[in-house]
């Protein structure tokens, strides 16, 4: 096994989001850092638009930037939602919390702003070197040699990485090249639906026309359309549909077709985006895949994280907030570790089962978006829900509180949001309001199900939030 060396560089594949904040932690650890980016520098030439699904910044991506001490510059570019406003058919809004009170909340923040943010301040420390246009086109794990195609000049040239991470995206160049070794695989799921990306603007003097703290969502059963604000008072629209199908990108083939889907589906959205038609066909049809790969790693060479070893599709909010754990995470072992295959095994065997459920919980929020949040009994089991968070403060916790506002395991989240769950189905079965709920019944449902739970587990919640 090959100690960790500080004075040898380590190449990163990817200057994404989770690629820069990666080569920023390495910087801190003292390591000189080549990255190698396929697409052209964003911040000076203009990147293709239509393809960026808004992030929601959460507890576990601002833990990780607060660690390079970025949290408070990326929060004063981020806008609090509170919860979801649920836009239906027949007009009346309804916003469902997120958390128990509003100091629990997602933010919403642009993904370019925060990329060229995070590039910036990782080639700031003096130790990281991001070079664009480079595209690795194969690997020898054996020899730690990669040919790098210049997309600029036309020319491949061969380049020696002694330590690689690849955090190149849910495409992974690095991933690829690991799967054609013996004892690797990796499973790729597309989703059945794509997403188009819509704006609504500002009004006169950068003015919010919808509910500025909250994220906006239509559900409409098979299909919805969410909005997320912008600093500017725009709001970044995204219309998840099937690809096929009676309902689907493949009916929508005309600007009449467009509009009279609009006018009958999202007759409130439609008045607020003026360049529809501009934008739904010109803008790209963007898929969404679940990745899961095993291993993770080849020996002490080589290393992917964040979505080259888990893309997960957006509908939790997480794939930023994960891979920015992921980066956490490796950095600490780093830390503990004085050889490369120590951390990334280690690293590999306690990351995969959180990315595994992170991703499971991340499809059955799909469902939940576009079609249980329009139910009348949906939002009476979210009413009690968060009477049970307040009742019983500690001791009763839900999935969607674990995930978002804690750095508890995604594993851990997962389990406990099926016990929760039920609890809540049992005590909203016979009732119509929220305060009818038998807290002395709620009380021993919570003391016989979830506490013994939470016993056992007690190490992995006592993860600072």
């Amino acid at each position: 096994m090959r100690e960790i060396d500080r004075t040898q560089p380590v190449t990163l594949a990817g200057a994404g989001l989770v690629g820069s904040l990666m080569a920023m932690f390495l910087a801190r650890r003292g390591f000189q850092v080549e990255v190698l980016e396929r697409r052209p520098d964003m911040r000076r030439e203009t990147v293709e638009a239509g393809r960026s699904i808004n992030l929601a910044i959460s507890t576990r991506g601002l833990h990780a930037l607060r660690q390079v001490g970025l949290e408070e510059e990326a929060r004063r570019h981020a806008i609090p939602m509170r919860g979801r406003m649920i836009h239906p058919l027949s007009g009346e809004l309804t916003l469902q919390p997120y958390g128990k009170d509003d100091s629990q909340h997602i933010n919403s923040i642009s993904r370019a702003w925060l990329n060229k943010f995070l590039m910036t301040h990782a080639e700031a420390t003096g130790r990281v070197r991001i070079r664009f246009k480079q595209r690795i086109q194969h690997v020898d794990f054996e020899s730690g040699l990669l040919a790098v195609h210049d997309d600029a000049s036309g020319a491949t040239r061969e380049e020696r990485a002694p330590v690689l991470l690849g955090a190149d995206g849910s495409g992974s160049a690095v991933r690829q090249e690991m799967m054609k070794l013996p004892g690797h695989s990796s499973t790729q799921e597309l989703l059945s639906h794509g997403y188009k990306e819509l704006t609504i603007p500002a009004g006169p003097g950068g003015t919010f026309r919808m509910e500025k703290h909250a994220l906006h969502i239509w559900p409409r059963g098979s299909f919805m359309l969410i909005a997320l604000p912008n600093e500017d008072g725009s709001f970044t629209c995204t219309l998840f549909l099937p690809f096929e199908g009676p309902v689907s990108f493949a009916t929508l083939d005309s600007p009449g077709k467009l509009t009279a889907f609009f006018t009958e589906q999202f007759p409130d959205a439609l008045e607020l985006i003026p360049e529809l038609t501009h934008d739904f066909f010109k803008n790209p049809t963007g898929s969404m895949v679940t990745v899961k790969s095993t291993p993770w790693h080849v020996g002490s060479r080589a290393l992917v994280l964040g979505d080259a070893a888990h893309a997960i599709v957006p509908f939790f909010g997480q794939g930023m907030n994960c891979g920015f754990e992921d980066c956490v995470v490796l950095d600490g072992l780093l830390a503990r570790h004085s050889r490369w295959e120590e951390a990334f095994s280690e690293f590999f065997r306690a990351r995969k089962p959180n990315a595994d459920a992170i991703a499971d919980m991340a499809v059955e929020n799909f469902i939940e978006m576009r079609d249980s949040t329009a139910s009348p009994r949906f939002l009476l089991e979210k009413q009690v829900e968060k009477l049970l968070l307040n009742a019983f403060p500690g001791q009763f916790l839900s999935r969607y509180t674990l995930v978002s506002f804690s750095r508890v395991p995604y594993r851990l989240a997962y389990e406990v949001g099926s016990i929760a769950g039920s609890i809540v189905t049992e005590l909203t079965g016979g009732i119509s309001r929220a305060e009818d709920v038998d807290l002395e019944r709620a009380a021993r449902l919570v003391r016989e199900r979830l506490a013994p739970f939470l016993e056992e587990h007690a190490d992995g919640f006592r993860t600072e939030g």
